[in-house]
Formats: C-alpha cells, structure tokens, sequence
C-alpha cells in the first residue's frame, strides 16, 4: 500500500510497564529514612507487565477503524500512544496528517473559566487556531445548548451541561486524524443518539477515525474495519462483523451454566436443573447466537423421583431485569413424563429477532401450581452484532429490544 494512502501505520508497538510490590511501603519521609537505615541494601520486587505486545496494523485515510477489546485489553494504551501522551516502549507508529484526540471528555476545562472562556481554551489545548474556534464557536455553542450559561463558570453547569460542551468542542476539531475513546458512552440517552449523530457526520467527511467503544452496535454503524485487542496483544483486524464474533468468541463467559452449586434457587426440588445450555444450529456449544436464527437451549436435570405433567420454561431477559421472552412448554401444550435420575430436554427456537446485547436465562420446572426449581441468571449469552437490515444502522437500548421485520412503502 503507496505511503500516500496511509493515515496511520503501526508497526511492533509495545508498551510495557514495571510494576512495584511491596506490602510494606513507607507513608512518611520519616518512615522512608528509618526503613532505608534499617535495611540500606533491600529491593524492591519488580515485575514486568505489558499492556501492548507487538502490535501492528495500518489505516487508509478516510477510513473508520474500531478498537474493540474487554476492559484491560490496551485499547486506551494504544490510543495514548498514537495520541503522543505516552511513549512506547519498542515499535514505530507513522502519522500522516494532524491528529485530534478526544481521549476524556472535559479534560483541559478549567472549572473557574466560563463556558465561552473554555470553548477558546478547550479548542486550543486540542490543537484548534484561534481563528478555527472562531468559525466553529456557534456550532459548538449550538450543538451543546448552553447559549443561556455561556457566560457562566462551568463550576455552575449541572453534569450534563459539562459533558454536552466538552463533547461539542472535541466533536468540532478539524484534523485529518480523529482518535476517540468511549464518547459515545457519556450523556443521556438523548445526547448520545445526538453524538451518534456527529460521529457519524465526521465519518462521512473524509476524516481518518479510530474509535474505541463497547457499543458494538455503534461500532458496525460507524466503522468499515475493526481490530481486537486481548491482553494487549492483537487477534484479529477486519471486517466489524468478523470483529464482532472474535470479540464475543473470545469472551470468558463459560459455554456451560453448571448449577449443581446454586444455592440461592427456588422450589421445593423434587428436580432439579443441573445445567443449561445454549448450541448453534451446528449442535456446538456456544455463547454467542445471531439474530433470528435458530438455536436450542438445553436443559440437564435430575430427578428424585418419577412425576408426570412437568412443564419446562425458560425466560430471556436482558441484564438489567427486563423481560424479553418467555419459553414456557405449558403454552404449547407440551408437558412431559419425568422419570427418576438424569435426563435432558431441549427448547428449539426459530429465532430471537433481539437487538445485539447481551442476555440471561432462567430455568423453571414445575407442574400445575407447583415449584419444582427456579434458577435466576442460569446462563448468559450474546446477540451478535451484525447488520441485519444490510444498511449499517441498528437500533440501540433506546430503540427497545426487538428487531421486527419490517418494510415501508408508498
């Protein structure tokens, strides 16, 4: 690839950082001096940690990347390096053009300054002329809502008036090279479909974008290409969908709910749930489904004795409580003859048209009006994020949970 086409090349960065233990250290200056006369020639244990370990890739200009990676992955390391915040330790990272770094929303505002005053010293702490704030102060000004206290200390402004102006002064940087990280995580629900909105104006403008985000939704909104991070170290980089799967494949969610252990379940036992299972329509064990297509649920019990008419029902929720489905045998008219010791029964489902999320599952085995077993967060598993519709949007929380097949016509 010509180097003219390149915003950004990285090439065996790491980053590694020294880690100092020691359970014993001094809180005072006296204390430091009578530790180092007690024992002048001690060391401290060391050790060595590398948030970053030979990672390299390269992005097109105009080109959207995510950077996708659990919590500790090296995502915000990696972003502070190509932010010049930080040095690497070994590699090299080549920058075509001026780069914008929008790393923590607010950083730079001086809490004492107005809203104005910090617009001016916002914009040029993020590498904005003078001239540059000048022709995007009233779309800052007009994008955050705080024409009434622009004029106000900020230590005045509520939360959310903070976070709409520091967001709306970083969204309007012109550099050829924009890195974010979590932005669209801030604000309310409303503000963030509105900074969804903005990312997606300077994705479309030409720009060089790298943006790190849980939202995997936002993330096949935005993005052509996404890598993954684990442990610092590079898995995959590729089309978001392929991102997607390595990201949720790579989870350390288990393929088995094992509840012989499960202490806090209801019922009065007669059988039990031992174990739950989700499986692809390959038949494999997995965590991670696509919308609307088919997989099984499988449900491993143990019986003490022998019973007739048992219903079998699972609920999917997501995992905040809320209740988006519930598969109760009984609605079907499907009951079943238990016999005693081991067995398994299976749900098979069409298809979950959910958003991409991730969800619980409980169990309940009962007949009539009794309770046999009921066991709260059995199992938890993932929506895949993919483009369902072929357009690359998809709806978010706010949308509500359901993915329904729908067309317009006139």
């Amino acid at each position: 690839m010509p180097s003219s086409d390149l915003a950004v090349s990285v090439r065996g960065v790491g980053k590694r950082y020294v880690i100092r233990h020691d359970r014993f250290a001094p809180t005072t200056l006296a204390e430091a001096v009578a530790q180092r006369i007690r024992n002048p020639f001690s060391r401290q244990e060391r050790e060595e940690f590398w948030a970053l370990k030979d990672v390299s890739f390269d992005v097109q200009r105009g080109e959207v990347l995510g950077l996708v990676g659990r919590n500790g992955a090296g995502k915000s390391t990696l972003l502070k390096i190509l932010s010049r915040i930080t040095e690497m330790t070994e590699g090299e990272v080549d920058l075509h053009g001026r780069v914008g770094s929008l790393l923590e929303v607010g950083t730079g505002f001086n809490h004492e300054l107005t809203g104005r005053e910090n617009i001016f010293l916002n914009g040029t702490i993020l590498g904005m002329t003078r001239a540059e704030i000048r022709r995007q102060f009233d779309a800052i000004v007009a994008f955050a809502g705080v024409e009434r206290f622009l004029d106000t200390p900020v230590k005045h402004y509520s939360s959310g008036m903070f976070v709409r102006l520091a967001f709306a002064v970083a969204a309007h940087l012109r550099s050829e090279i924009l890195i974010v990280d979590e932005v669209l995580a801030v604000g309310d629900q409303e503000f963030q479909r509105k900074c969804l909105g903005r990312m997606r104006e300077v994705a479309t403008d030409g720009r060089t974008v790298l943006l790190v985000s849980h939202n995997m939704a936002a993330v096949t909104s935005l993005c052509s290409r996404a890598l993954v991070l684990r442990a610092g170290q590079l898995t995959f980089i590729g089309d978001v969908s392929g991102a997607a799967a390595e990201y949720a494949s790579r989870d350390a969610k288990p393929l088995v709910g094992d509840l012989r252990n499960r202490f806090d379940r209801r019922g009065s036992g007669e059988i039990r749930c031992i174990s739950l299972a989700v499986r692809n329509r390959s038949g494999e064990l997995t965590h991670v489904v696509r919308p609307a297509e088919p997989f099984e649920i499988v449900v491993e019990y143990e019986a003490k004795t022998a019973l007739r008419d048992v219903g079998f029902s699972i609920d999917v929720e997501l995992l905040d409580g809320t209740r988006v489905s519930t598969l109760f045998s009984a609605f079907r008219n499907e009951t079943f003859s238990i016999e005693e010791g081991h067995g398994t029964l299976s749900c098979q489902i069409s298809g979950l048209p959910l958003r991409p999320d991730s969800y619980s599952l409980n169990v309940f085995i009962g007949a009539h009006s009794a309770v046999y077993d009921f066991v709260d967060r059995a199992l938890t598993f993932d929506i895949e994020s993919v483009d369902i519709f072929g357009t690359g949007r998809l709806p978010d929380a706010a949308h509500g949970p359901l993915i329904a097949n729908f067309r317009w016509t006139a």
